[in-house]
């Protein structure tokens, strides 16, 4: 009797048992490798994320940091692992493989493809603050929203994904953490994180809604920086300079002076960049993208805001973490 053939997919081997069958490589990127396949024990398309989390302790960080939080939140708009498989023996223990939901893109590959009506904007825009109130709600930052990390399926449903770069806030403190470490890919990353004394709170997941939101009106990266400066330069384009309240708010006095040394500039209407857009969907991402994090709309106002009244029910909006 012939052994069972062991799945190979760019490379890499996946020692799956006969549980799985039918793999296919979905995609791959810092993390390791992500896979489809029928997985017979629940009777269902999966998806399998491989991480092999010991050959750097980074590695290890996020790959436990995302079990941990991810194992423990169940809803509709976050991503559900299933299932966590290893070696039997902590000697043979090289790779992970982690069982997840599958889903059959993100939203990047989506926007790389196809023009959004509004109506796929307001329910997509909808479920990502859905599922961040719920994030936020358990005191977690996500940390690293960007439209790679949102899921999504033939049916429209939308699930949160890639919790490598999430931490847990301190509920007790206005201000939910210290920069200790690489967060938030460059174009999403709220400016205060650039301009702060390293320390910030669930508005800089908010900032990365609004990047994403403009993403979908116009199919263009709104803040495609080439470097810091440059990121920072690329958002005072498009907001204008700090007013002199809005100064006072940067506590880092070194990052002060550089903005206050820059040349005035004017805001930018947002009607300008997106003139299809409607008033109602422009002034919610106004607020999104408010410089001030103090300032910045919550993800619960979000919700409620005009713009998205078709789907707002607070009854619908889940917060048992």
């Amino acid at each position: 009797m012939s052994k069972p053939t062991i799945p190979t997919v760019k490379g890499q081997i996946f020692e799956l048992g006969p549980r799985f069958d039918n793999v296919q490589y979905v995609g791959e990127g810092a993390y390791g490798i992500v896979v489809s396949a029928f997985d017979c024990q629940r009777n269902e398309k999966v998806a399998l994320k491989k991480v092999s989390p010991f050959e750097h302790q980074t590695y290890s960080q996020r790959t436990y940091r995302e079990i941990w939080i991810l194992s423990r939140m169940d809803h509709e708009n976050i991503v559900k692992i299933h299932d966590i498989i290893t070696s039997s023996t902590f000697e043979e223990m090289k790779d992970i493989y982690i069982v997840e939901c599958f889903m059959e893109t993100d939203l990047c590959r989506l926007l790389k493809t196809q023009k959004l009506s509004n109506d796929h904007i307001c329910y997509f825009l909808y479920q990502m603050l859905r599922g961040l109130k719920y994030i936020h709600s358990a005191n977690v930052l996500h940390r690293d929203l960007k439209p790679c990390n949102i899921l999504l399926n033939a049916a429209c449903d939308l699930r949160i994904c890639d919790f490598g770069l999430a931490r847990i806030a301190d509920p007790e403190s206005e201000q939910s953490g210290t920069l200790t470490e690489y967060v938030a890919t460059r174009w999403y990353r709220a400016p205060e994180i650039m301009l702060t004394s390293k320390l910030y709170t669930k508005a800089i997941d908010i900032w990365s809604i609004g990047c994403i939101m403009a993403e979908m009106l116009s199919n263009r990266v709104l803040f495609p920086g080439k470097h810091y400066i440059d990121q920072l330069n690329l958002i005072l384009q498009v907001l204008g300079s700090p007013s002199k309240e809005d100064f006072e708010t940067i506590v880092n006095l070194k990052a002060r002076a550089y903005l206050e040394s820059l040349p005035h500039r004017t805001k930018v209407p947002w009607i300008q960049l997106y003139p299809y857009a409607s008033e109602s969907a422009l002034d919610l991402l106004d607020k999104l993208l408010c410089f001030v994090p103090s300032r910045r709309i919550t993800v619960e106002d979000a919700l409620a805001h005009p713009y998205l009244e078709q789907y707002y029910d607070p009854t619908d909006e889940t917060t048992d973490y």
